[in-house]
């Protein structure tokens, strides 16, 4: 029988209330597509919009729930807005998932 006197159960619920959180803001499609692009460096509004196949509109809706959640940092460059993932945390779920459902045949096998 594994014992668990270890484990402080109320450090264990909060963060678990994190990881839920984190996985909540990804369950919109928009928003991983986003971050997906983000974790190969930082992306001006314009250039996401073109590489993420996502318009204005929806993009400015979804990056203003990733910086309400701390996700998303951005910066102002003369009349660009740039946009960088802010969180170490979506960094590493993003670079998990791209490993997982993103890179190319050959990198999914050595990582089974």
């Amino acid at each position: 029988m594994t014992t668990t006197a270890n484990i402080d159960i109320e450090q264990l619920r909060q963060a678990a209330g994190q990881a839920c959180g984190l996985v909540k803001v990804l369950a919109n499609p928009d928003r991983p597509l986003l971050l997906c692009q983000m974790t190969q460096g930082e992306y001006c509004v314009g250039e996401l919009e073109e590489a993420a196949g996502i318009r204005q509109p929806t993009q400015s809706q979804q990056l203003t729930v990733l910086r309400g959640e701390d996700m998303v940092a951005t910066r102002r460059e003369g009349k660009q807005i740039c946009c960088r993932i802010a969180s170490r945390e979506a960094l590493a779920v993003m670079t998990l998932l791209h490993a997982l459902y993103c890179a190319p045949e050959k990198e999914k096998e050595k990582a089974s």
